[in-house]
């Protein structure tokens, strides 16, 4: 968990500075909550794959599909409430969550691969 943090942190910190120096033309002004959304997913997620590694791993392939449905249904809620809200720059907007969510994905991914071949 506190790697997706770091990460969280470090994507906040280079979005700002886009913001500070007047390069985020390609940033949607909801980029801080999708942060916030994709924080509180990958806490989510790490807690459920606790779950998983519970008891010799018997049920961690369960768990594993179970948080990717977990995280595509909440991502399709949150953007289905941004959109029914009215953002402005649909396109922006759907791009960085895209963007983000490939990133959270790759992230997680990378992270529990490298916690299966540590324990094998």
């Amino acid at each position: 968990m506190l790697r997706s943090l770091l990460a969280t942190v470090l994507l906040g910190i280079a979005f700002f500075l886009a913001r500070h120096y007047h390069i985020d033309q390609w940033f949607h002004a909801f980029v801080p909550y999708m942060l916030v959304f994709f924080l509180a997913v990958s806490f989510l997620i790490h807690r459920l794959m606790e779950f998983g590694f519970r008891d010799k791993r018997d049920k961690f392939v369960q768990f594993y599909l179970s948080t990717v449905v977990v995280r595509l249904l909440l991502c399709i809620v949150f953007v289905g409430i941004s959109l029914y809200i009215g953002i402005e720059n649909v396109k922006i907007f759907i791009a960085n969550f895209f963007a983000l969510y490939l990133f959270y994905t790759i992230f997680e991914i990378y992270g529990l691969y490298r916690n299966l071949r540590r324990d094998s």
